[in-house]
């Protein structure tokens, strides 16, 4: 039987038809063009506290499945064992101390240049959700003003639904200025709120950075009674901070499911990290058998989960590389080429792009770190170490061998020592002249609005006309009685 002729001008129809068919199809999966980018981040949450790392009580099956499916780091770090220089590092790429924001509470400058502005000058649409502590104000997180200057708007977020730091349940947040009350637990709040904002940049054909800091697990945690019901035979504090963490690990379920819902998950980066090292009065062991905790530049207080997912270019693998969160701005400027120009310098994060494509090499420049008179460096297995800066006296570890820094090898090998020594302190006062405002166009630090002066949100006279109708709830209560008692 012969082929029945078919003409030109319909074969010219159905290969149209097809190439609208694939473009249909790659819009609806998103896997061209710019990666949608979401930064989820915990608050306390230590090293040892997943699943996959065996912890003895808490199970992550969420967390568990996104490290299967993506770049588990074993060696991820903190910039700082304290929360706002951390966020500080993932906003700049940089050391916080150069920012400002060089311990917890104080303000990041508005002179640094953050991860929000350049995605925002590169097509993108910015959102905050969650705990922000980049505006000077401490104690429990209450919501932001509109014409705080610091607020995430002010550093290139276009929506935001945000607080100054910690918050549990049922919390009072600002979205872009306007105070609004909402229930649930915290981290399904933030989540579901970040998933509407990605909604409508899917729907508008737009790439997102959505940007997810929790309050979980900070203390004073307050979880459901479902989440803590698994940790019975703990102490109070304990059930309610694993509690927090078993909400947390179901919302990471919510965003990966939301993300796949969107048709979008192929082509999203999705970075998970802890702000800081886990807590010592927490039992079980929060930190997997490393030394010190939150506060402390041991492995404790500095080495945290880190896990990133991007199906459309991550192969499921687990690294030993050591990584920081000063290392999040300059990825993303790799990824999407942007220029130099949309960093302050010196940065002191890297490039991890050429290892996501799986190219696993040596850290060519080391991790520094550096809170108050406790430093580090870490130059792939080897730690350098000091509690007291202005002594300058340090130890050495090779971590592979010893990643519970019990050993000070430094006699042992005194060239490495004192080379590493040397590096630490040539890096440490390119520091000292960032803090003096170096790095700017100005040559110094420009002077910090009022509120942006580190200071408790209960003396922060904006706040007085909520004290009354807030002095009932648990988060504030404390604060409010003992203002009003002064």
């Amino acid at each position: 039987m012969s082929t029945p002729k078919v003409p030109l001008l319909l074969l010219s129809l159905i290969a149209f038809t097809h190439l609208l068919g694939l473009a249909s199809l790659r819009a609806d999966t998103k896997t061209a063009g710019k990666p949608n980018i979401v930064l989820i981040m915990t608050d306390d949450q230590g090293w040892g506290q997943t699943g996959y790392y065996n912890h003895p009580v808490l199970k992550t099956p969420n967390l568990d499945a996104m490290a299967a499916g993506g770049l588990r780091f074993d060696r991820f770090y903190a910039a700082s064992p304290s929360c706002s220089p951390t966020r500080a590092s993932v906003m700049t790429g940089r050391n916080a101390n150069r920012t400002g924001a060089q311990a917890h509470g104080f303000a990041l400058r508005l002179q640094e240049k953050t991860v929000a502005q350049a995605l925002q000058g590169d097509g993108y649409t910015t959102g905050h959700f969650g705990k922000w502590h980049l505006n000077g104000t401490i104690g429990p997180g209450v919501p932001l003003f509109p014409d705080d200057k610091h607020n995430p708007g002010a550093f290139g977020f276009e929506e935001w639904l945000s607080v100054t730091n910690y918050f549990d349940r049922d919390p009072i947040m600002s979205r872009k200025g306007e105070f609004v009350e909402l229930k649930g637990d915290s981290s399904g709040i933030i989540v579901d709120a970040a998933l509407e904002f990605m909604k409508n940049a899917v729907k508008d054909g737009e790439p997102f950075l959505a940007v997810i800091w929790d309050g979980s697990p900070h203390s004073p945690s307050v979880a459901s009674e479902e989440d803590k019901a698994a940790f019975a035979s703990l102490s109070e504090r304990s059930k309610n901070h694993y509690g927090e963490l078993v909400a947390f690990d179901r919302a990471v379920g919510g965003l990966r499911a939301g993300l796949r819902e969107l048709g979008v998950a192929e082509n999203t980066l999705v970075w998970f990290n802890s702000d800081n090292g886990g807590l010592g009065n927490i039992k079980p062991d929060t930190v997997g058998g490393l030394r010190g905790y939150k506060g402390s530049t041991w492995e404790g207080g500095i080495r945290v989960p880190g896990i990133v997912e991007w199906p459309a270019v991550i192969k499921p693998r687990t690294t030993d590389y050591p990584a920081s969160t000063m290392d999040i701005f300059p990825t993303i400027a790799d990824i999407l080429d942007l220029p130099d120009t949309v960093f302050v310098k010196p940065i002191d994060g890297i490039s991890l792009y050429p290892l996501f494509k799986g190219k696993q090499e040596k850290r060519e420049i080391p991790i520094f770190f550096r809170h108050g008179s406790q430093c580090a460096l870490i130059d792939n297995d080897m730690k350098l170490h000091t509690t007291k800066l202005n002594r300058e006296e340090f130890e050495l570890f090779n971590l592979r061998e010893d990643p519970s820094e019990a050993n000070n090898i430094a006699k042992a090998h005194p060239e490495r020592f004192e080379q590493m020594k040397a590096r630490y302190l040539e890096w440490s006062d390119t520091v000292d002249a960032s803090i003096e405002g170096r790095d700017y166009p100005e040559g110094r630090v420009l002077p910090l609005d009022t509120y942006a002066q580190r200071h408790k949100w209960v003396d922060d006279d904006r706040y007085e006309p909520f004290f009354e109708e807030w002095k009932d709830r648990p988060e504030y209560a404390k604060d409010i009685k003992k203002d009003l008692g002064k």
